[in-house]
């Protein structure tokens, strides 16, 4: 089950646990943060573009009664990781993990009948910042192998009418992300921004959209990180089971 340099780490949920290599790209609370954010409906149908090492998948299938959930990532060894992770917590009837390409489109996946897309996507512009020398890190952090607008336009093909797209990114990419998401008809519908502290700017932002939705954008309660013991809020603490 495990390649050299892996290892498996409790995901504290339902028992399920996930296989990562510390010399390559690793989940972090982004990925937590995200998975709980998302609003899945019995039955309904997900796909997670850019899926890593599946960790929003595995989580999704833990907190929702999703009836299929497929992870979309162009990195080989992540998908091969994914996959055994799947394997390890018997999710084979709900979870697939493809090869494709979202720059692409995701190609291998039916448009237009999903009904959440979810996705983490690198938060750097091409171009932009100190590109870390491990292939699998630099390209989950910066759009190497995919862009924003990629991202967006992969979702909006994927999803059915009024289907929606939930996304963490940074605070600095908004305007970004509200024009790339209108392009594309996905009506920005939520947000909510993260703190580290109270007193801290903003760091990562949550958003929802929905295709073909109206225009009427809902500003979430701010969520704050860290306390001022420098530890978890009861909030964190919560998302991840220890409240």
């Amino acid at each position: 089950m495990l390649r050299d340099g892996e290892h498996i780490d409790d995901l504290q949920i339902k028992g399920f646990k996930l296989i990562q290599n510390r010399e390559k790209f690793c989940f972090g609370i982004d990925a937590v943060l995200l998975s709980n954010f998302v609003d899945i409906k019995n039955g309904e149908r997900v796909v997670d573009l850019g899926t890593g090492t599946g960790v929003i998948p595995v989580l999704l299938a833990a907190k929702t009664c999703a009836e299929k959930i497929v992870g979309v990532e162009i990195q080989q060894d992540m998908v091969d990781m994914a996959r055994r992770s799947v394997t390890l917590n018997g999710l084979k009837d709900r979870i697939d993990i493809i090869h494709g390409d979202i720059a692409k489109g995701a190609p291998g996946l039916e448009l237009g009948i999903w009904d959440v897309v979810v996705t983490n996507p690198p938060y750097k512009k091409r171009g932009s910042g100190i590109i870390n020398p491990d292939a699998s890190k630099a390209i989950a952090r910066h759009e190497i192998m995919c862009t924003l607008d990629d991202v967006i336009k992969a979702a909006a093909k994927l999803l059915r009418p009024r289907g929606r797209l939930y996304m963490i990114h940074r605070p600095e990419r908004l305007m970004d992300i509200a024009l790339g998401m209108r392009r594309e008809r996905l009506e920005p519908k939520s947000i909510r921004l993260i703190h580290p502290k109270v007193d801290r700017p903003p760091n990562l932002l949550l958003v929802e959209g929905v295709l073909g939705g109206g225009r009427h954008l809902k500003w979430l309660p701010p969520l704050y990180v860290y306390d001022e013991n420098g530890e978890y809020t009861k909030e964190v603490k919560a998302i991840y089971g220890r409240g």
